[in-house]
């Protein structure tokens, strides 16, 4: 995998291999062509914002523009992850194996994308086509084409992925015969779009004709639901075969996203035949019209632009002033910036990346316990899925329909009561045991020098401050929406950037750059697994599992620790977005059935298990074997520090993160209570 460098770079960015470069160089200019549509959708939003409150005079057309312009950055980003094989996948089981069954493993896994991907092209293309003949429109005051631009927008995005999926395959296979079997592959397969473009303007033809020969021996399969009886089957019977299939497909290490969408594909096909593609297109297109989902990339945006301006560290060595002659101090001022980091960011694993470069090193000079050190960063760096504004719980406000502003104060006070139980745990355990942290006054003693508060650092804090301000006390405050405020911390990071002198065209672009390649991922995973979960409902699925549940003669709080106890499970070996799409379409409506019973009004219990749901996942980033932050420490930690030991040293503050969550399930009203008082 090429380094960041690599991938910024116009000049020397080259693929390694035998990829034909004209697959590659129109993945890399079209993945660099799309990230500033990010920021003029940052200025958009701000520029809305400002004529709705300033001049009273709102647009008709910022929400339609910035929704187009957002959704197309999102799906075009396709062909350049894929470039880089950037996608999100399991590969535990594929790092085990020997180089030649890895490289099997990876070309079933390229080809089954490939296939799934062209059949995902195939059924939107008819429905992209319509649009067009239509110029179809949204009906609004500003009556832009935003269906068709986003159906149009949804094909050409699927057409770079499977392009680039090809080119990859070309590049992985040695031999000379195989190559030209997959270039005839991807020449027939073209030449069937082309065949449906001519059907679908010129009508009937013998080349049209020609082509549904070629493909007939394939029309069996699609009426096999029919002939296996799959309806007739018990639906607990189908879900476990879902389950199985996704594992199966995950562990050869296949993208997570491409793997939900197959089975979503296989599903549609043997309920509905051919015409149950439809459905999976629709749900994907569906997805790309949330607004909502906007908030995303430009949180990314604004992380990314506040990393590269060096507010962390400034805010870091602040810190250490206040934290006064604490022994262990060092080790709470990381907590008290990571929380300040979570509210300026939301994001999980830049936070721990900083702290990994600034605080783990200071903290290792000083003499502190390299245990605590490492457990300190992977605790305190991942309270970002927790402290508002988080993108896991954007992304769960869309999956469940709940509130986002709402998440966002019901997080607080629970974010705030894990940073208190890590820093009450650090002062008892220094206590305990001195030598494990100095005190300020013997590090300065040591170090022969006096501690002051620089300017520059101070300004850091209040810029901090602000950045915050502005982004949460403008949803609070409901001057703007969560992902207006979005908008609004993204010109806000760039003000901090040009004040501390930092801002230029290369640091943004390397932001711009980085938040296309973190969205690249999201994205198709969310599209593969809304596409499963919205088959899943159609043949009954989300009905049939709250049934399960709700039948279960057990109390409604045993249901509850249940589910965790699910969360949990799933947390060991998948991806978050991926337990989100997967668990919270089925679990929420449960939930919210379940609320009188635990005393809370259904939609107070959808709010609060979102609390619980989160605070699971954050127990997720820290747990072996494959707890995300550990990887991300090691990735900026000394070389001798092994990975085992960061896993070990995050044992204590699971504990602590387990105890947190048992706080909040047996005492809703620590979530709930934000929410409610802001809301009189």
């Amino acid at each position: 995998m090429p380094t960041d460098t690599e991938i910024l770079d116009f000049d020397t960015a080259r693929h390694p291999g035998r990829m034909p470069s004209v697959i590659a160089h129109l993945s890399r200019f079209i993945g660099h062509a799309i990230p500033p549509l990010y920021l003029v959708c940052a200025a958009i939003t701000v520029f809305e914002v400002f004529t709705r409150y300033v001049l009273a005079s709102p647009t008709q057309w910022a929400f339609e523009v910035v929704m187009t312009l957002c959704a197309l950055a999102w799906v075009l980003s396709a062909g350049y992850v894929t470039l880089y094989r950037r996608h999100i996948a399991i590969t535990v089981i594929t790092d085990m194996a020997s180089e030649q069954t890895r490289r099997a493993l990876g070309m079933v896994s390229t080809i089954v994308s490939a296939v799934a991907i062209y059949i995902l092209l195939e059924a939107s293309l008819t429905p992209m086509l319509k649009a067009v003949d239509l110029v179809q429109r949204t009906g609004s005051g500003f009556n832009s084409p935003m269906p068709m631009m986003l159906k149009i927008g949804l094909v050409a995005g699927t057409v770079l992925y499977v392009v680039q999926l090809f080119g990859n395959l070309l590049e992985d296979v040695r031999s000379r015969l195989w190559r030209r079997v997959v270039t005839i592959a991807g020449i027939v397969l073209a030449l069937r779009i082309l065949a449906l473009l001519l059907d679908h303007y010129l009508g009937s033809s013998a080349l049209t004709d020609f082509f549904w020969s070629l493909f007939s021996p394939l029309e069996p399969l699609s009426n096999l639901g029919r002939e296996m009886d799959i309806r007739s089957l018990p639906l607990s019977w189908v879900t476990v075969f879902i389950v199985a299939a996704l594992l199966v497909l995950m562990m050869t290490g296949m993208p997570l996203g491409v793997a939900t969408l197959t089975v979503s594909i296989f599903c549609a096909l043997l309920y509905f035949g051919p015409r149950g593609l439809f459905l999976v297109s629709s749900n994907v297109t569906g997805l790309l019209e949330h607004y909502t989902l906007v908030a995303v990339p430009l949180f990314v945006l604004m992380s990314c632009i506040l990393e590269r301006s060096g507010v962390a560290k400034d805010l870091f060595d602040a810190m250490s002033i206040f934290a006064g002659n604490l022994r262990g101090g060092v080790a709470v001022q990381t907590t008290v910036v990571a929380v300040v980091l979570a509210a300026m960011t939301g994001i999980m694993g830049g936070e721990i990346v900083m702290l990994g470069l600034v605080a783990l090193p200071q903290m290792l000079r000083l003499g502190y316990d390299r245990k605590l050190a490492m457990g300190v960063i992977c605790a305190a760096g991942s309270l970002a899925t927790l402290i508002p504004p988080s993108i896991i719980m954007i992304v769960y406000g869309l999956a469940a329909q709940v509130g986002i502003g709402d998440l966002f104060m019901a997080g607080a006070l629970p974010g705030m009561l894990y940073a208190s139980l890590y820093i009450l745990y650090i002062l008892v355990i220094c206590r305990l045991r001195p030598q494990m942290a100095p005190t300020s006054s013997e590090i300065a003693e040591r170090a022969g020098e006096e501690q002051t508060l620089a300017r520059h650092r101070l300004i850091a804090v209040i810029m901090a401050l602000l950045v915050i301000g502005m982004v949460m006390g403008s949803i609070y405050a409901g001057i703007a929406s969560v992902t207006e405020a979005a908008g609004v911390g993204v010109i806000g990071a760039c003000i901090v950037a040009a004040i501390r002198m930092e801002l230029n065209w290369k640091m943004l672009l390397d932001a711009l750059m980085r938040t296309t390649t973190t969205v690249g991922t999201i994205i198709w995973l969310v599209l593969g697994a809304v596409s499963l979960v919205g088959i899943y409902n159609v043949i009954g699925g989300a009905a049939f599992m709250r049934e399960l549940f709700t039948g279960l003669d057990m109390h409604p709080m045993l249901i509850i620790l249940l589910m965790m106890a699910v969360l949990m499970v799933l947390g060991t070996f998948m991806e978050w977005i991926a337990i989100v799409f997967i668990t919270v379409p089925i679990f929420a409506p449960v939930v919210m059935d379940l609320g009188p019973a635990l005393g809370l009004e259904p939609e107070q219990a959808a709010l609060w298990f979102g609390v619980l749901f989160v605070m699971n996942m954050q127990i997720y980033f820290l747990s072996p074997p494959f707890g995300p932050a550990a990887f991300w420490l090691k990735s900026v930690a000394p070389s001798d520090v092994k990975l085992q030991e960061i896993f070990v040293a995050m044992l204590p503050f699971i504990v602590l993160q387990i105890i947190g969550l048992a706080m909040v399930i047996m005492f809703p009203q620590i979530a709930l209570f934000l929410p409610e008082y802001l809301s009189q």
